[in-house]
């Protein structure tokens, strides 16, 4: 069977326009989900997070019985350290979303080096709503984009409470002091992203090697083994 490695986001805030700190996370279900669909098809998981430090769900993402479940994941509250990965020793990588991705992940080297590596040895890459941050960094030895040439979508936060909770909340990667800005964003779409124009339906993109999704209501089940390379979206 297949070593997949989750690589988490360690953060517990997300910084907000005016400087103060959005309690946040991974997203429950985009963990659960996956982790359980491939722990009951026989596959071994292992987490990591930057710095190794314990990650904690949204609480806002949280639904009965999750909290349970959570904490009884083997790894899963003492993650490897992302800087002592070998991307040699996983057959695919896989990113959860939430807010988090867009604290650490969207500006993390560590990770960048991770899924530039895993591209290049044409393994696959699953990433999920805001996970799809983290391909922000990563850059081939050329200094391009890995997922230059493929079509990875991106929200238009439709579908995101964050486009109504506040204006003071950052919305996706427009307003975060760790956004892109416009020409940054431009140079997203241009490395293989695209935004896809029809929030709040399934939207789920297969280019070789990476599986990455935005914009859907939750569902109720997903598979991100190697041999499907099927995903999810999520509905913050």
């Amino acid at each position: 069977m297949s070593s997949v490695l989750f690589v988490v986001t360690g953060a517990r805030t997300w910084t907000l326009t005016d400087g103060t700190e959005h309690p946040t996370g991974y997203w429950a279900e985009e963990l659960l989900t996956p982790y359980r669909a491939l722990r009951d098809a026989g596959h071994s998981v292992s987490f990591a997070t930057p710095g190794g430090v314990a990650p904690v769900a949204d609480a806002g993402s949280l639904t009965e019985g999750d909290a349970e479940s959570i904490a009884a994941i083997d790894g899963l509250a003492t993650p490897l350290v992302l800087a002592d990965i070998d991307p040699s020793a996983y057959d695919a990588v896989y990113y959860p979303g939430g807010h988090g991705p867009m604290q650490d992940l969207a500006i993390d080297e560590d990770s960048a080096a991770l899924i530039t590596a895993t591209l290049a040895a044409g393994r696959p890459l699953a990433a999920v709503c805001h996970g799809l941050a983290a391909l922000l960094p990563a850059r081939t030895a050329a200094g391009e984009s890995p997922r230059r040439g493929a079509i990875t979508p991106w929200s238009t936060g439709s579908s995101s409470p964050a486009r109504t909770r506040s204006p003071r909340h950052p919305r996706l990667w427009r307003s975060s002091p760790h956004s892109p800005d416009r020409n940054r964003r431009r140079d997203l779409r241009g490395a293989g992203s695209d935004r896809f124009p029809r929030p709040l339906l399934p939207h789920t993109a297969r280019p070789a090697g990476t599986v990455s999704a935005c914009d859907r209501p939750p569902a109720p089940s997903a598979s991100l083994s190697p041999q499907s390379r099927r995903s999810t979206s999520c509905p913050h």
